[in-house]
């Protein structure tokens, strides 16, 4: 059979179960029934039939019970890269992807840039497997590197894709940008207590922001209070520690203590920029300065 006679419904069915093996690497008949509905003899010909097509993408582990990616796996679909990762940070479905249902860890705190999808698919299968990532990664101190990481999430930062991960080399929690992974290999064994989230202090770390109309850039402060749904002039949000430098970017904050950064960008102003100590990258956010 050919997979363009396959009609509509069952082509989902196929696509889900494609979208699974890739980036969660495993598939079962109940996750099949209960996302689309279905009875279990036609989510038992849905396997069988991804099987026809794709022989050498999974195998079944019968002790667990469940389809397993093998390491050949070659998507029978084609997962748009930016759509892919937009769904998965906004948790929704439309069409061939079929993901709502899958619980994916991902913040969204639009990029530029669109990192490979299959460096996301081994990042993705790691995080849902609880393992590390044996990486080359490109980092703009030191070149090109081998790395072991254990990452947790992934992060739309604003301006591109990231994720969050242990770094055995820094014995430490760091962001690295997704595009400037070269190579990304899934290890043997899962990671450590202090390797995963829980223990990620910045990550598990929420801050208050108050954020007010610039006072001297902004002459009608009441505009931006409507842009911004602003109460008695000033609005209130919480961020991840580690995302807060991100965040602050992305809307032109004004951080320094008096209100000094002069441009039409800034029509923001961080009230009270002591509430940033112990957040991450904060070099990145206007004007801030270390008192």
């Amino acid at each position: 059979m050919d997979l363009e006679n396959v009609n509509y419904a069952q082509k989902q069915r196929l696509a889900f179960i494609d979208f699974k093996l890739m980036f969660t690497s495993s598939v079962t008949r109940n996750e099949i029934i209960q996302r689309f509905e279905c009875g279990t003899a036609a989510a038992s010909r849905d396997l069988a039939l991804y099987k026809e097509f794709a022989p050498k993408n999974l195998s079944y582990n019968t002790t667990e019970k469940q389809y397993i990616v093998e390491s050949n796996f070659k998507p029978l679909f084609n997962h748009d890269a930016r759509k892919t990762l937009v769904k998965l940070a906004n948790e929704i479905s439309d069409g061939f992807d079929a993901i709502s249902d899958t619980k994916f860890p991902v913040e969204a705190p639009s990029a530029l840039n669109v990192p490979d999808l299959m460096i996301v698919a081994r990042i993705s299968q790691a995080i849902f497997q609880n393992k590390a990532v044996n990486i080359i990664y490109t980092s703009l101190s030191s070149g090109s590197a081998s790395r072991d990481i254990v990452p947790h999430s992934i992060v739309d930062n604003g301006l591109r894709w990231h994720v969050r991960a242990y770094c055995r080399k820094s014995k430490e929690f760091r962001d690295f940008v997704l595009t400037r992974i070269t190579k990304a290999t899934v290890m043997s064994g899962l990671s450590k207590e202090h390797e995963s989230k829980e223990h990620d202090k910045e990550w598990n770390t929420f801050i208050s922001l108050e954020l007010v109309p610039h006072p001297r850039n902004i002459e009608y402060p009441t505009a931006i209070a409507l842009d911004y749904g602003m109460v008695d002039g000033s609005m209130t949000i919480k961020a991840r520690a580690a995302l807060t430098g991100y965040l602050l970017r992305r809307w032109n904050v004004d951080c320094t203590k008096d209100a000094s950064l002069i441009g039409a960008e800034y029509q923001l102003y961080l009230d009270k920029n002591q509430t940033l100590y112990g957040a991450e990258n904060l070099t990145i956010a206007p004007g801030y300065k270390l008192n």
